[in-house]
C-alpha cells in the first residue's frame, strides 16, 4: 500500500483520536504552541502544508487569516474544505516536497505533523522557505524521537504493516533545527503519556514546559526568512 492510500484511509481514525479526553488535551497543548510561534494575524496569507483534515487549520482561520491548505490525500482535503467552507480557505492537492506555488508567495508557512512522512527534511523545509516572503515565518511541527511516545509508536507499528506511522521519520529538536541553514527556535510539548489521567497530565505538562524539557512528544520549530 502506497503512502497516499494510507492517508486516504486514515481520516476517521485521525479525527476520532482528538475526541478522546487525552486527545483533546493533546490538541489543545499542541495548538497553543503553534499559535504562539506562528502568530497568525488578520489578513495574512498562510500556507498550511500537510493540512490533513484541517483540525488545526480551523484555529488559524478563526483569527481572520487566509489559508491555503495543501495535502497529498484527497479524502483528508475534502474534510478540510468542509471544515473551512465558511472561512477564507482554499484546498490544494499536492506534495510538501514539490510545492506548486511561486517563490515568496506567502506571508507565513506552517506544516504540522507532515515532516515525519518525508525522508529529506532539508528539501521539504527549503520548499517552505522558497514560497515564504522575505521576513516571513516558517513553522514546522513534527514528532520527537527523544520522547517515550516515539518508542511506543515504533513498537506498536512493528507488526502493523498498514499503520500510517510504520515508516515514519522521528527526529529530535536538534535534528529539526539542523535541517535549516538559518538560526531557529525549537520547543517541545506533550510531556505526559497517553494513559495518564487528564487532570494529572495537565500538571505534568506544566512542569515539563516550565523546565524546558526537550523530550516532549511534539516538536515545533520556527525560523524567520532573511529579508
Amino acid at each position: 500500500m502506497c503512502a497516499t492510500e494510507l492517508f486516504d484511509e486514515w481520516p476517521e481514525r485521525y479525527e476520532q483520536w482528538f475526541t478522546t479526553n487525552i486527545g483533546k488535551l493533546v490538541k489543545q497543548v499542541e495548538q497553543e504552541l503553534i499559535i504562539d510561534l506562528l502568530d497568525p494575524k488578520q489578513g495574512e496569507v498562510i500556507l498550511d502544508a500537510g493540512c490533513g483534515t484541517g483540525i488545526f487549520t480551523i484555529d488559524f482561520l478563526v483569527k481572520g487569516v487566509n489559508i491555503v491548505g495543501l495535502d497529498i490525500s484527497g479524502p483528508m482535503l475534502d474534510i478540510a474544505r468542509k471544515r473551512g467552507r465558511d472561512y477564507a480557505f482554499s484546498g490544494v492537492l499536492g506534495d510538501l516536497e514539490h510545492l506548486p506555488f511561486k517563490d515568496n508567495f506567502f506571508d507565513k508557512t506552517v506544516s504540522i505533523t507532515a515532516l515525519e512522512f518525508v525522508a529529506d527534511a532539508k528539501n521539504a523545509i527549503n520548499e517552505l522557505f522558497r514560497v515564504t516572503r522575505p521576513g516571513g515565518l516558517v513553522v514546522v511541527a513534527t514528532l520527537n524521537s527523544l520522547s517515550p511516545w516515539a518508542t511506543r509508536r515504533k513498537m506498536k507499528t512493528e507488526n502493523d504493516h498498514e499503520h500510517v506511522l510504520r515508516n515514519a521519520f522521528f527526529r529530535s529538536p536538534s535534528e529539526v533545527l539542523a535541517s535549516c541553514p538559518f538560526n531557529g527556535l525549537a520547543k517541545t510539548v506533550i510531556h505526559f503519556q497517553k494513559d495518564d489521567d487528564p487532570e494529572y497530565a495537565v500538571k505534568i505538562e506544566y512542569l515539563g514546559q516550565l523546565n524546558r524539557l526537550d523530550t516532549g512528544a511534539f516538536i515545533a520549530a520556527r525560523w524567520q526568512k532573511p529579508g
